[in-house]
């Protein structure tokens, strides 16, 4: 039976009739981390399963920059992954920034490492997530095409994230000398695309830097509103 017939059936007997809700989105777990930390790498590693197994979640590795004068320049570092770190340190209380550390949703924060603690804040963002606001991101002509959906009430900042899915570092000096480390969604670029006062609304974006882009809504107090992950291009592939 076509689906009008069966919502006609429900109609005409008294049935209560629901209409799909907006799925929720991906919950956001940002790892601010450093190849010149040796505590950094069981973070590192539990950031890679999280990115290898979870489909409900999009994580993404910040490296730190203020590890740099200890032993090891970090490739991978830099000033806006420390800028943001620092920014959760002033709105999530507290005022200090270390490594490793997790932030899950821009709201809770803990030890990178923590693999427990990191799952079961994952899973009760699940459970707290509302419906999310509407937001879609997809390839135009000159970049980026993303589409932001009305919220009454709402607010916040478009952030587009480019990052490399997965690389692996031989480490010349500093705390981890001598160690291989694979590290996973590695955030190459982050780009304020503009602000969000409610209304839906377009914006057009230069591709960022990094293999893959994903894009963020914040509101001001640090929560995300809304997570959306560009579709990677047939024939893509993750570097090993």
């Amino acid at each position: 039976m076509r689906r009008t017939g069966l919502l006609f059936l429900a109609f005409s007997l008294g049935l209560p009739i629901s209409t799909p809700a907006l799925a929720a989105g991906p919950v956001v777990v940002e790892l601010f981390t450093s190849q010149g930390c040796s505590s950094c790498p069981p973070a590192d590693a539990f950031l890679t399963d999280l990115a290898q197994d979870r489909r409900d979640v999009l994580p993404l590795a910040f490296h730190v920059t203020y590890w740099n004068g200890l032993g090891w320049r970090d490739p991978y570092s830099f000033e806006a992954a420390t800028a943001r770190q620092r920014w959760y340190a002033r709105s999530l209380g507290g005022g200090q920034v270390y490594t490793p550390e997790m932030v899950v949703n821009g709201e809770r924060a803990f030890v990178g490492s923590d693999r427990a603690r990191g799952l079961a804040e994952i899973a009760d963002a699940m459970r707290r997530q509302a419906a999310p606001v509407g937001l879609q991101v997809a390839r135009g002509e000159d970049g980026l095409v993303i589409s932001v959906g009305a919220g009454k009430g709402q607010q916040g900042d478009i952030l587009v994230v480019g990052y490399d899915p997965q690389h692996r570092t031989p480490i010349g000096r500093g705390e981890n000398s001598g160690r291989t480390l694979l590290e996973s969604n590695i955030v190459r670029s982050l780009t304020p695309a503009g602000q969000w006062r409610g209304d839906a609304v377009e914006v057009r974006q230069p591709l960022p830097a990094g293999e893959r882009v994903a894009v963020l809504l914040q509101a001001p107090d640090g929560r995300i509103l809304s997570a959306a992950i560009l579709s990677q291009a047939p024939g893509d592939q993750t570097p090993g």
